[in-house]
C-alpha cells in the first residue's frame, strides 16, 4: 500500500479479502458515477489485470531503471518513514512505482492524461508525469486537492470508534448521519462547501444563522442531510432521521435487531431467555435491575412511580408492569430507559 500519511506498515491482505474489495469499490461508486452511458461511461479497471503479467526482472528491467533513487528518497512520504522509529519496507518503497506506472498504462490504453488526488499524492502523481515522459515521450498531468482536515488541523473521518466509511456495512446511515451532525461549528461551514452542491447564498445564510444561533446546528442538520442521501440515498437518510428520533425519545415499534443494534451500539446490553416473557411475563422493575438501570427493587420502583421508565420510550408507570413478547421492539430486542438519557437493551434468546 501506498506509504504516505502512514507511520506504520500496511497489514498484507488476503487475496479473497482484496477481492471482496474490488467488488466492494465496484458497488459503492455506482452510486456517485454512471457505468452505462454509452460512450461516456465510468470505467473501472484493476491494476493487478496488468501488474500480473510482469516478471521481477521484467520490472526492474522497464520501469525500475527509469528512478534514480535519489529522487524517491527525496519524497516526502519515504523521508517522514526514514524518520521515524519504524523505517519503510523495499515493499512501501516500491509503491510509487506501481502508481507511476499506472499512470502509464491508463494513458496509453485508455487516453488518460490527468491524474487526480489528494494532496498527499503528490510524489506519486508526479512520478508518473516523469515516467511517461521517459517511457513514452508523453506530457502528463497532475491535479491534487487540499486533504480535508479540521479546524485543528487533524484529518477528518475519525472517530473513537475508528474510520467513516461510505460501506453501510461498516458504517451504518444513522453513524454517518451522526459523525455529521456533531461536526465542530468552525468545521460545517468548510464541509458544506467542499462535500455538497447547496448553493452559496443558502451555505452563507447558514453561517449567519450558526453565528447567531449556534444552538440550532442548523448547518450540520443541512450537511447530514445533503451527505447521507449522497452516499445511502433517500431510504438511508429516512432510516437515519428516524433512529436519530428514537435515540431521543421518539417511540421505537417495527425495527430490526440488525437496526437497534446500530443505533444503540454504545448501550449496555443483557442477554435473557426467551422464556421469561411468556406466562405472567417479566416483571419491569426485575428487568430495570437486571439491565442495570436501577441499583435494586426498591430503586427501579422509585424510577417507575416518578414517570421515568420506559420500555420502548413509551413511559410504564405500573408498578406491576409485566413485558411480554408483544413488547418487544424488534426480533429479538426490548428497549429500556430510565430518565431522560440512561438506555439499556433486552435481548432475549
Amino acid at each position: 500500500g501506498d506509504p504516505s500519511g502512514k507511520s506504520d506498515e500496511r497489514n498484507l491482505l488476503s487475496v479473497d479479502v482484496l477481492r471482496a474489495n474490488v467488488a466492494g469499490l465496484n458497488h459503492q461508486m455506482r452510486r456517485f458515477l454512471d457505468f452505462d452511458a454509452g460512450d461516456n461511461s465510468a470505467v473501472m479497471v484493476n491494476n493487478f489485470d496488468w501488474m500480473q503479467r510482469f516478471s521481477y526482472l521484467d520490472f526492474l528491467r522497464d520501469i525500475g531503471k527509469n528512478f534514480p533513487v535519489n529522487v524517491m528518497m527525496a519524497k516526502d512520504s519515504v523521508k517522514s518513514r526514514l524518520a521515524g522509529e519504524t523505517g519503510i519496507s523495499y515493499t512501501e518503497f516500491s509503491y510509487m512505482l506501481l502508481q507511476a506506472y499506472d499512470f502509464v498504462h491508463l494513458n496509453a490504453e485508455h487516453g488518460c492524461d490527468l491524474q487526480i488526488g489528494g494532496s498527499d499524492q503528490w510524489g506519486n502523481i508526479t512520478a508518473g508525469i516523469d515516467l511517461g515522459r521517459r517511457m513514452r515521450g508523453v506530457q502528463l498531468y497532475g491535479l491534487t486537492c487540499p486533504l480535508l482536515t479540521k479546524s485543528d488541523g487533524s484529518k477528518m473521518g475519525k472517530t473513537e470508534q475508528g474510520a467513516v466509511w461510505l460501506s453501510a456495512d461498516r458504517t451504518s446511515p444513522y453513524q454517518f448521519f451522526q459523525y455529521w451532525i456533531n461536526v465542530d461549528d468552525a468545521d460545517a461551514g468548510n464541509c458544506l462547501r467542499m462535500l455538497t452542491e447547496v448553493e452559496r447564498e443558502e451555505v452563507e445564510a447558514l453561517d449567519a444563522e450558526r453565528a447567531s444561533d449556534p444552538g440550532r446546528r442548523s448547518s450540520q442538520k443541512r450537511l447530514a442531510e445533503e451527505l447521507t442521501r449522497l452516499v445511502h440515498g433517500d431510504e438511508g437518510l429516512r432510516a437515519a432521521q428516524r433512529a436519530t428520533d428514537i435515540f431521543f425519545g421518539a417511540e421505537i415499534s417495527e425495527l430490526s435487531d440488525q437496526q437497534l443494534g446500530q443505533i444503540f451500539a454504545d448501550v449496555p446490553s443483557k442477554e435473557l431467555p426467551r422464556a421469561r416473557l411468556e406466562g405472567d411475563g417479566l416483571n419491569l422493575i426485575d428487568a430495570l435491575v437486571e439491565s442495570g438501570l436501577a441499583k435494586n427493587k426498591s430503586d427501579a420502583r422509585r424510577t417507575i412511580q416518578q414517570g421515568g421508565a420506559y420500555v420502548n420510550n413509551r413511559r410504564a408507570e405500573a408498578l406491576d408492569h409485566a413485558l411480554r413478547n408483544a413488547d418487544l421492539a424488534s426480533e429479538t430486542v426490548m428497549v429500556l430507559r430510565s430518565g431522560k438519557k440512561r438506555y439499556a437493551l433486552l435481548r432475549f434468546q
